[in-house]
C-alpha cells in the first residue's frame, strides 16, 4: 500500500514540475516576446507599432532620452545592456562598436535594408555594417513670425538678439548642439578643435544667457512655449517645425545663412538583446515602403528609404524643410567624433553656459 501511494505521489509530482516548468516557459516565452526601444519621444507612428506588435504578437516598451548626451549617459551607465534597439546618432556609432555594445545588421536579416539610400548607409564610420538609417533632416530656428519684428535669418540674431527676445529663446542642453550655432556664426567648423575658437563660441554663449529661457529641446505639444508665445525662438530639428506649425501656422523654421549640420538617425541593433530576430524584424517592418512613408509622413522628416518616395506626396517631397535643396546638401556638416581633448573642453564648457 505504502509503494501505491509513493508511486502516485512521485507521479503526481512529476506532474507539478513539468507543468510549474511550462507554466515558467510560457511566461518567460511571453516576456521575451518584447522590445524595448531607447529612442527619442514621438518618433514613431502608434498605429504602425501596433500593426507590428500585432503581426508578430510582441510587446514594445519605448524607454525615451532628451538628447545624445542623455542617451549616452543612460547607455554607459547600463554598459550597453537592458535595450534591444537603440536610436543612435552617427557619431556615436563607431564608439558603440568600440565598446562591443552592437549587433551588425546585414541584408540577410533585414531584406528591406535593400531599400536604403547608399548616402545615409556610408555617411558615419561602421554605419553600413551595425546601424539602418531612420530619418535625417537639419537643424535650424523655430520661431513666431508673428511675434518678432524682424525676421530671423542668422544664427547671429539668436546669439546677439533684439531686446524683444529677452527671455524669449530656448535652446538645447546638449554640448555638441548648443556650441554649434555660435561656431557657425563665427564662420567655424563644427567640428574644430580649435581651442580659442572654443573659447570665443563659450564667451557668445555666456552673454546670450539673460535672453534664454530654458535650455532644454522645446515641447511639441500645444502646450509648447512657442505655441503659447512665452518663448518666441528655438533651437529646432526641421520635422519638428512642422509639427510645430501644425499647432500654430505663424511658427516658422529657417536655416539660418551662415549654415547648420546635417543629422542622421539610426537604428542599432544591441548585443546584450535575447531578442535579436525580433529586433531584426522590427527594423525589416519600419522599412517596407508603404510602411517607411507613412512613419516619415507622422514625425515630417525626410526618410532614408528610396522604395518609400514613390508612397509619399508630392507636396511633401517638395518641401524645402524636409528636403532641403542640393546646395544645402553640399554644403552642410556633419558632427563628427573629436578628439579626447576637444570632447572634454565641450563637456567642461556646457555647465558653464546652463548653469549645472
Amino acid at each position: 500500500m505504502s509503494n501505491y501511494f509513493h508511486t502516485i505521489f512521485h507521479n503526481f509530482f512529476k506532474f507539478f514540475v513539468a507543468l510549474l516548468f511550462s507554466v515558467t516557459s510560457i511566461a518567460q516565452a511571453a516576456q521575451t516576446n518584447e522590445l524595448v526601444i531607447l529612442t527619442w519621444s514621438e518618433y514613431m507612428d502608434p498605429e504602425l507599432v501596433k500593426q507590428f506588435e500585432t503581426q508578430h504578437k510582441a510587446r514594445i516598451k519605448f524607454v525615451y532620452f532628451e538628447s545624445d548626451e542623455l542617451r549616452d549617459d543612460t547607455l554607459v551607465t547600463a554598459d550597453g545592456q537592458g535595450f534591444d534597439i537603440i536610436c543612435s546618432n552617427g557619431r556615436a556609432i563607431k564608439s558603440y562598436v568600440k565598446r562591443g555594445w552592437l549587433e551588425p545588421i546585414n541584408d540577410q536579416q533585414v531584406p528591406h535594408r535593400k531599400n536604403i539610400d547608399p548616402r545615409w548607409l556610408n555617411a558615419f564610420p561602421q554605419a553600413n555594417e551595425y546601424a539602418l538609417p531612420y530619418f535625417w533632416g537639419t537643424s535650424g530656428i523655430a520661431y513666431r513670425k508673428d511675434l518678432v519684428k524682424t525676421p530671423i535669418i542668422s544664427w547671429k540674431q539668436i546669439l546677439k538678439p533684439a531686446a524683444e527676445l529677452k527671455g524669449k529663446i530656448v535652446l538645447v542642453k546638449d554640448a555638441r548642439d548648443l556650441m554649434m550655432p555660435a561656431l557657425k556664426s563665427m564662420g567655424k567648423s563644427t567640428n574644430t578643435t580649435d581651442r580659442k575658437a572654443l573659447e570665443q563660441a563659450k564667451d557668445l554663449l555666456l552673454a546670450q544667457k539673460p535672453f534664454v529661457k530654458d535650455y532644454s529641446y522645446v515641447a511639441l505639444t500645444e502646450d509648447s512655449a512657442l505655441v503659447k508665445g512665452t518663448a518666441l525662438a528655438a533651437y529646432t530639428y526641421s520635422g519638428d517645425a512642422l509639427v510645430l506649425a501644425e499647432h500654430d501656422e505663424n511658427i516658422t523654421y529657417v536655416v539660418p545663412e551662415e549654415g547648420t549640420i546635417l543629422w542622421v538617425d539610426y537604428f542599432v541593433v544591441s548585443k546584450a538583446s535575447k531578442n535579436k530576430k525580433l529586433a531584426m524584424d522590427f527594423l525589416n517592418f519600419i522599412n517596407e515602403p508603404k510602411v517607411a512613408a507613412q512613419m516619415a509622413e507622422f514625425v515630417y522628416y525626410a526618410s532614408p528609404n528610396k522604395a518609400a518616395e514613390k508612397h509619399l506626396p508630392q507636396d511633401f517631397l517638395d518641401d524645402p524643410v524636409i528636403y532641403p535643396d542640393k546646395s544645402l546638401l553640399d554644403h552642410g556638416e556633419f558632427f563628427r567624433e573629436l578628439p579626447p581633448r576637444t570632447q572634454r573642453s565641450y563637456n567642461n564648457i556646457l555647465p558653464h553656459i546652463v548653469g549645472e
